[in-house]
């Protein structure tokens, strides 16, 4: 007689643990801004983003005891070592093969000729990882639905104008039809425009002068670029002020491509100099002993926009610093972090005045509230009829979306 057994699962904890939350409870680690706070999660790692930084990282994510439920957690304590080093190196294997991390090609062919299924790379202490597009994109979607939770309900949509246009959303007057409109008839002003004309008369001879369309609001796209500074002062003072910029940067970019189809957004880096960089490369960008080149920022972003066919253009400014360096003709760097230099902020603002003319709107979100940034800032929203934010690492996500979304012009203290 035929018989069945049964005994109690032991399962595959390396293949149970979901790598989208492993990834996010990582997430400080792989968007590590150089800051050294002690009393924060991998504050002992040298962060130098190898595979085994990686693999202590995901020791630390799972013995800490907040990752794992009970059941899980008492399972992976009662392995021995053997099995928690094997189980940490499988899921290094998963994070590839599911391409959530890649290292440097000739590296993964040599790791995969040279390890067994389960020790991926073990010998190969020193080989470095990146965060591929798929992990930023999902990193910028939890920090999207993070900045959206914490704001409440938001309305998502495409940029209102105040201008109208014909369309099928009709908000607007009505009318009268002209060529290339869309054809949306407004049937009740049609008709009292033929009576009108004619008088009730059966049948009632409705001309082309007679229709008339619903109007709807005029939605436009926008051209995006966020310069981030990535000076030094940004993670001083006992405060990472870059990485919450860093989330929110990849927050708006995950908004811009789900939400805001039509829309561009660039990222620029101003720091010494200046320099634009793919979105994807956000996550691998720390700070450094750097002075702040707003203008070169400026002027980097310019050029970008001036390319864009697009009929909204603005430039959204991370910083929390006066401007304190010079691209001077002849390529050297001028620095001066005291005071508000005369020479920078007039070749600063000139530039800013370049991107007026060219019909940029410059919005400033100001991590600090120090005099000569909001001296400087004020002359910069003057300038350029666009808007300053005072806020702080912890709100920053909260303005900049509702900013971008709402496309009000408001200032807000």
């Amino acid at each position: 007689m035929k018989t069945t057994r049964y005994k109690k699962y032991e399962g595959d904890l390396a293949s149970e643990l979901g790598l989208e939350e492993l990834m996010e409870a990582l997430g400080d680690f792989l968007l590590d801004s150089g800051f050294q706070n002690p009393y924060a999660d991998f504050s002992e790692m040298n962060l130098d983003q190898t595979l085994d930084d990686l693999r202590e990282a995901i020791r630390q994510v799972l013995e800490n005891g907040d990752f794992l439920d009970e059941q899980t957690q008492q399972q992976y304590d009662e392995m021995s070592a053997e099995q928690q080093e094997s189980l940490v190196d499988r899921l290094v294997e998963r994070m590839q093969n599911e391409n959530m991390i890649r290292t440097d090609a000739e590296t993964s062919d040599r790791t995969q000729q040279s390890t067994a299924p389960g020790e991926v790379g073990r010998n190969e202490s020193q080989v470095r990882f990146e965060v591929t597009d798929k992990s930023m994109d999902f990193l910028g979607y939890k920090a999207l639905r993070d900045l959206l939770g914490s704001m409440g309900r938001a309305n998502f949509g495409r940029h209102d104008t105040i201008q109208e246009a014909s369309g099928v959303e009709a908000s607007g007057s009505s009318k009268p039809y002209e060529f290339g409109d869309t054809l949306n008839l407004d049937v009740t002003a049609t008709l009292k425009s033929a009576i009108e004309r004619e008088g009730l008369n059966m049948p009632l001879n409705i001309e082309y002068s007679d229709l008339y369309v619903h109007q709807s609001e005029f939605q436009a796209s926008c051209d995006t670029v966020v310069m981030l500074d990535c000076s030094h002062s940004m993670i001083l003072y006992g405060e990472d002020r870059f990485t919450p910029a860093k989330r929110v940067a990849m927050a708006l970019s995950h908004l811009t491509r789900t939400q805001f189809p039509g829309d561009s957004l660039h990222l620029v880096l101003f720091h010494d100099s200046a320099e634009e960089i793919p979105i994807s490369q956000l996550g691998r960008v720390k700070v450094g002993p750097w002075y702040t080149n707003t203008r070169e920022g400026f002027k980097v972003a310019r050029r970008i926009l001036s390319r864009s066919n697009k009929q909204m253009k603005q430039i959204v400014m991370i910083t929390d610093g006066k401007p304190s360096a010079l691209t001077l003709p002849d390529g050297r760097i001028y620095k001066n972090a005291f005071g508000l230099d005369p020479l920078v902020v007039s070749e600063t603002l000139e530039e800013v005045g370049r991107c007026k003319r060219s019909g940029i709107q410059i919005n400033t979100f100001m991590l600090t509230n120090d005099f000569a940034l909001v001296q400087f800032v004020q002359k910069v929203t003057a300038m350029c009829r666009g808007k300053a934010y005072f806020t702080t690492p912890q709100t920053l996500g909260n303005y900049l979306l509702m900013d971008f979304m709402q496309r009000r012009m408001r200032t807000v203290h």
